[in-house]
This record gives C-alpha cells, structure tokens and sequence, in this order.
C-alpha cells in the first residue's frame, strides 16, 4: 500500500471515538447480565463498521475502532497480557474536578507474551473493514504504563531483579509488536501518560535531589523499555507514540511543557509524537520540539492543537499560525495535524456531541489541505 510509508499523516486523529448510544446500552445490558459476549460483539461489530466509513468520509487516510471494545484506553490492553490481573484500586485517578472507577492492573506473575491477547483478533477486524484505500490504525497504551499506579509493587514476588522485569516487559512488548505486524498491521501509536506525570515530578522535585533522582531513573527505565520494545521494528511499520495529560470526561491529569523530558523522548526510536498542544498553560511552548527531533529528518510531529474537551471549533487562522509558530523551531514538513487526545480515552467520553466530534476532525482536514496542500 502506497500510503503505509508516509504516516504518521497530515491529518490525523489519536484514536478513540464517543461510543453510540446503541453501544452504550449494550455494554450496559452486557455488564447486567441481559446480553452475551456474542451479542455484543455484534453491537461492536456494526458500530464499527458504521465507525470506519464515517472516519473515510471525512477523509481521514488511517481509522481506528474508535477504541469501542474498551473501557478504558490502557486497562484492557493490559489486563490481556500473561502476568498481569485486575484488582480495585480503592480510589480514583485524580483527575481535576471529577472521579473515576476504580479499576486497575497488577503484576500476579511474570509478565510475558500472550499470543491469544484479544487485541489481535480486535485488529483483524478493523483491518478487514479498513479495506485497501487507508490503513488500519492500532492503538495499544505503553508499557511506561506497568511502572505507575501501584502496578508493579509486586514484582520483588517474581523477580530476583528489577531490571529483569523490565526486559520481560519489553520482550511481551516487542513480541507483541510483531504479531500485529504479522497480522497487517503497518501503523501502531502506543499511548503515554507516564512522561506528562514525570514532567510534573521532575518540576515538582528539582530542589530535592534525592526524590528528584528517583524521577530521572524513572525516564531513564522509560527509555530503555520502550525502545527494548521497537528492537528489530519492520521498515515498513510506523510506530508512533501519543503523549497524553489524562483525559476523563473532558478534564485532566498533568500539566507542565515538554522541556524536562525532552533529551529523553529524543531517545526513543520512534517514527512520530502526537504532542498535546491545544492549551498552552498546560502543555507550554513549542521550544522543546526542537530538542525532540534531534535532527533526526524522518521524524513526524504531529500538534495537538485542537481540543478534544469541548465542542467549540477553532479558529483555523489561529491554528494555522500556530503551526508555523512551531514551523519556527522545527522543519514545516515535519509537522502534522490532529485532535489532541482521543474524543472518549474511557467509554465514558468527552463532553461534547458526535457532530462536534466531526467538526473537529473536518476542520482538522480543511486546515492541513491549506497548509500542506
């Protein structure tokens, strides 16, 4: 296919999608007993089927499943490795102003591989509706994931090293790769909220050396996971990365600029960044995207500059000398466009409507036609 070289794309989207009220009320009825697996499947099947031609009609090259099998962006991903388990958090994500369920993943043996991980056959099914005229876009959270949240602290009961389980954790990850590729996959975006919650404690802790520390370790395991993942990556794949602020009924977690983890994200061999960029107070500058590319001229940067909290469009002269304001600090041809997040990172979705979600990505597209051509 002629386009799998060329993403991440001009126009482009995180992932996720607000779930239809017909699957809603089927999750529902599954959750209480009144529907089974198979029919909801079929609910999941035709919404996102119905998903993948609204996403071609408003001229979107790679489509997702919206993520409609999920509850939430990085749980059920998860929960379908060998070694890991659900458990009850006990409390909520701390997300400004509201709270979430409180489920949650844990380490209940040594991680690994799993070669019936329900993803896969999540893929085939979005590859099959894709078709041959745009690419199928997986989206699966990071394995920086397994480090935060109290999902490790049980790893000394499996281990005899930590950095053991760290090179597990990438081989189940590396592995992991390689069977979406064998099954078609060409365009992979793995999500991130780890290196927003390290530019919060590293700015939190730079007048206290020693916790500060714990953090830069942190970066530092960051970096050798997550490329430990991409080892041996196919050419002909792209793996990009989305560095998300949280996202829960339109509110959020962290806040700060990309600057204190920049050297880092310059170390990871990924093929792009989607970087949150739609307020400024809390994603800062455009000053740290040089340091992220690193000279390195195959890189995309894909600017979050349009919200996916509310509803209200943008104003596309603003958003168009927003980009050339980043066009200032790296190439203009290493630049691309997209939502800022996902429209539902949680089946509970943003607060906004499926038309404003549209409009969003309409504008998105009429945007980057004007400015890439």
């Amino acid at each position: 296919m002629t386009t799998t070289l060329t993403a991440p794309f001009k126009n482009d989207i995180v992932g996720s999608f607000l779930r239809p009220q017909k699957l809603k009320e089927a999750r529902e009825q599954f959750k209480q007993g009144e529907l089974d697996q198979a029919g909801l499947t079929v609910v999941e099947d035709a919404c996102i089927t119905d998903l993948i031609e609204k996403e071609k009609a408003v001229g979107l090259h790679a489509v997702t499943d919206g993520e409609f099998r999920r509850s939430w962006w990085h749980l059920d991903f998860l929960w379908g490795l060998t070694g890991v388990g659900h458990y009850n958090y006990h409390q909520s994500y701390r997300f400004k102003g509201t709270k979430t369920r409180t489920d949650n993943a844990e380490l209940v043996g040594k991680v690994a591989y799993n070669p019936d991980h329900p993803f896969f056959k999540h893929f085939q099914f979005t590859n099959q509706q894709a078709g041959p005229d745009v690419l199928a876009k997986q989206t699966i959270p990071s394995p920086t994931m397994l480090f935060r949240d109290n999902r490790s602290d049980h790893w000394p009961d499996f281990y005899d090293r930590y950095q053991d389980y760290l090179t597990d954790l990438a081989t189940a990850y590396r592995q992991t790769i390689h069977r979406f590729y064998e099954l078609g996959c060409r365009y992979l975006q793995i999500d991130n909220t780890t290196w927003a919650f390290l530019i919060s404690k590293l700015n939190e802790t730079k007048d206290q050396p020693g916790e500060h520390q714990k953090y830069v370790q942190l970066c530092q395991d960051a970096v050798t996971v997550i490329n430990g993942a991409l080892k041996d990556k196919p050419a002909d794949l792209t793996i990009t990365t989305h560095i998300c602020r949280g996202n829960f009924k339109s509110t959020f977690l962290f806040s700060g600029g990309y600057a204190p983890v920049a050297p880092y994200l310059a170390q990871l061999n990924y093929d792009g960044f989607f970087l949150e960029y739609d307020s400024e107070e809390r994603d800062g500058n455009f000053a740290p995207l040089k340091k992220i590319l690193n000279q390195r001229d195959q890189v995309t940067i894909v600017l979050g500059l349009i919200t996916s909290k509310d509803g209200q469009l943008e104003d596309p002269d603003q958003v168009i000398a927003r980009i050339h304001e980043a066009a200032k600090e790296v190439p203009l041809a290493n630049l691309a466009l997209s939502p800022q997040c996902g429209f539902a990172s949680t089946e509970e979705g943003n607060i906004l409507t499926e038309k404003q979600q549209w409009a969003k990505l309409k504008l998105i597209k009429e945007i980057a036609d004007a400015v890439w051509g």
